[in-house]
């Protein structure tokens, strides 16, 4: 028998700009438990985005975050022995996992020197609506309208 869902887990704020979504980023940027190095490498990255931009480092984060997070996207459901790419709409808290994901991914497939200049750079990109985390949005909602035939299967 299943059982319910797990309690939600709440993440505390970041110590410079107080706020959970920083901490998420963080969490989702770091590896191996070394958090303080990824805390850096974040806020190294927003001083060179605002340094790059001469606008606020945080704010243009937050502006690319919102343009690489996703509003629908397909998912597979088996019907009668056929698989179908059913679109959904995302869940708001499945929208930003997703988007700082493929924020993260991205920055790390650049080809730049450090992973510093590689999140800054791909921060810009995406506020500005360019850039392979945008790209990638961009599928998944080309990918949900080519499938829209099948969205009455919506389970």
């Amino acid at each position: 028998m299943r059982k319910g869902r797990p309690a939600k887990r709440y993440v505390l704020p970041d110590p410079k700009y107080k706020d959970t979504l920083v901490t998420k980023f963080v969490n989702s940027l770091m590896y191996d438990g070394k958090k303080g190095i990824a805390y850096n490498i974040f806020y190294q990255a927003l001083d060179l985005v605002a340094e790059k931009t001469n606008e606020d480092g945080l704010e243009t984060w937050k502006k690319a975050l919102n343009n690489v997070m996703p509003g629908a996207e397909v998912r597979s459901r088996r019907v009668g022995g056929a698989t179908f790419q059913v679109p959904t709409e995302v869940r708001p808290d499945r929208k930003i996992s997703l988007g700082i994901k493929w924020l993260i991914r991205f920055a790390r497939a650049r080809g730049e020197k450090s992973m510093v200049e590689r999140l800054a750079n791909e921060i810009i990109a995406a506020s500005k609506g360019e850039g392979a985390a945008v790209k990638k949005k961009d599928d998944t909602h080309r990918m949900a309208e080519a499938n829209k035939a099948f969205s009455h299967f919506r389970f």
